[in-house]
């Protein structure tokens, strides 16, 4: 577990006496254990000099030895109290530890309270986030490889979804036909939840897919992505049905040319900041700056809005390896919202995106 190691080695190095990781992505990441604790404790505790455990439910300690995790792991039952034996694990191993490093953005003031309850002195001397943000940053060809699989897969549930749309068909039945037959496939879980809007129910960029019916000359959105091995896929696509009229072309023309822009500008070297500006200039040149409202892009991997944020103010240098999507959108109240979006890796000289279905506009099959 090199990443592990390296963590350990961070933290030794920066003094700390403990690290407490509380993100179960996080924890995926060091340990190849995957699960969503919902309300349970699951944490991961590393040390400078003594190796690190992880604490679980404990319907979940088996799983975690069957995995090849090769230190101890430690559970607890519901009717439990998590941190007191959190603390008397921990006291085995340093009955004092003052300088505690933790997830700021994950960890609840209510647990970490419970943290202090045993640890009077406890200082956090170290935000984890930060550091676990750059080790997750730069992935690894094998990584790379688990996001081509699942982009593969994306591209088979956009065929999918564009084959089962049909006027009259509710966004709903559309998105429940394209799931089903990705199950018989073998693909067993989506990303996110799957999200189709017809016509101007798409101009809601954080919208749901409802019972909204799918009517003809309108544009239709898609955004869908799957779980490959932990790993995630994310894209959007627009295609037409029917007979569009001229709003509604130039809208999705605009946005077409802004998504290639922006990711043929992708490379090492280049800002984040940057590919958001390509993006933004181009819509807000064709009059329409006041409907692209979120940023161009965010990361993805195990996750499917990580570290970084392609956007306005982030000055963060493109290096190879890093993995993002690159998604304008435009989103006119009352008229359309189209979105297109590619996740994408850096390469030594560009970048090579992870789902390859055109994005020309395509019009549903009658």
């Amino acid at each position: 577990m090199p990443k592990l190691e390296e963590f350990q080695k961070w933290v030794k190095n920066n003094d700390l006496d403990i690290a407490y990781v509380s993100d179960f992505k996080n924890i995926e990441y060091f340990t190849g254990f995957s699960s969503d604790p919902i309300e349970r404790v699951l944490g991961l505790f590393v040390f400078p000099n003594h190796e690190p455990f992880i604490f679980a439910p404990a319907l979940e300690v088996e799983v975690i030895k069957e995995i090849g995790w090769p230190y101890p792991v430690y559970g607890y039952l519901d009717h439990e109290k998590p941190y007191d034996k959190i603390a008397q694990l921990i006291k085995e191993i340093n009955p004092n530890p003052t300088k505690w490093g933790i997830e700021k953005d994950n960890l609840t003031i209510e647990r970490f309270d419970q943290i202090k309850n045993h640890f009077s002195n406890v200082e956090v001397k170290s935000n984890l986030t930060d550091e676990i943000n750059r080790l997750r940053l730069i992935k690894t060809p094998k990584e790379i490889e688990e996001l081509k699989e699942a982009g593969k897969e994306a591209d088979f549930a956009l065929e999918t979804a564009y084959n089962a749309v049909k006027v009259g068909k509710t966004e709903a039945e559309v998105a429940a036909e394209l799931e089903y037959k990705l199950k018989k496939s073998g693909v067993m879980e989506m990303s996110f939840d799957t999200l189709i809007q017809a016509g101007a129910h798409a101009a809601n960029p954080h919208g749901a897919t409802d019972m909204n019916k799918i009517e003809n000359n309108e544009l239709v959105l898609f955004d869908l992505g799957t779980v490959h091995n932990g790993y995630i896929s994310d894209v959007s696509r627009t295609i037409a049905v029917g007979k569009l009229n001229e709003k509604q072309q130039d809208i999705f023309d605009t946005c077409l040319k802004a998504q290639l822009k922006a990711q043929a500008a992708v490379k090492p070297g280049v800002k984040a900041s940057e590919i958001d500006k390509i993006a933004r200039d181009v819509i807000e040149n064709a009059g329409y700056g006041e409907y692209f409202i979120h940023r161009a892009g965010h990361g993805m991997g195990l996750g499917e809005h990580e570290f970084p944020s392609i956007m306005e103010g982030n000055d963060l240098v493109l290096e190879e390896g890093m993995c993002f999507s690159i998604e304008p959108g435009i989103y006119i109240p009352d008229v359309a919202g189209v979105r297109i979006e590619d996740c994408v890796h850096v390469t030594q000289d560009g970048c090579e995106p992870f789902t390859n279905t055109t994005k020309e506009l395509r019009y549903a099959k009658d």
